[in-house]
């Protein structure tokens, strides 16, 4: 069970957290833009480097899983290993959307970045993260999708 939070928990994240989150949509709202402008006359350049860019954080968003397997205290060692198995299955399947064609890449990529989504929601529900976690998960995964999802349409 969860512990309660604590009376003075924030639902803003520090500062640098927020800057440092929030800083690493650029890269996916350039590739999508330029991607979608055609700028420079290479959209299936942006269209590759918003996908490996997708791969890439994805696979660091499974981290935290590996971090809570090494440090949480009270996580029993079933749950200890569901985080290690877990922890890796977004650098899976970032890899495998890497080595796809475009449409099931970006398909593939939003699909992980909601089951990413959901596992963080759930271990936020077991053990103590800060409040302020889940709501900016949720807002960087709305945005990196939506922008992997721009991907889908004709560029111009």
């Amino acid at each position: 069970m969860k512990p309660p939070a604590a009376p003075h928990a924030s639902m803003r994240p520090p500062p640098v957290v927020g800057i440092l989150g929030y800083g690493g949509l650029i890269p996916f709202i350039a590739f999508a833009t330029f991607r979608w402008l055609n700028l420079l006359g290479r959209a299936d350049q942006w269209l590759l480097l918003l996908v490996a860019y997708g791969a890439v954080i994805l696979s660091f968003v499974g981290a935290l899983h590996w971090g809570v397997a090494m440090m949480a205290p009270g996580v029993d060692r079933a749950r200890r290993t569901q985080c290690y198995i877990w922890s890796v299955i977004p650098a899976l399947i970032g890899i495998a959307a890497i080595g796809l064609n475009s449409s099931l890449s970006l398909t593939l990529l939003v699909s992980g970045f909601a089951l990413a989504y959901w596992q963080d929601a759930a271990l936020a529900n077991r053990i103590s993260l800060p409040a302020w976690y889940p709501r900016l998960r949720a807002h960087l995964s709305i945005v990196a999708c939506v922008c992997l999802l721009s991907g889908l349409i004709p560029a111009a």
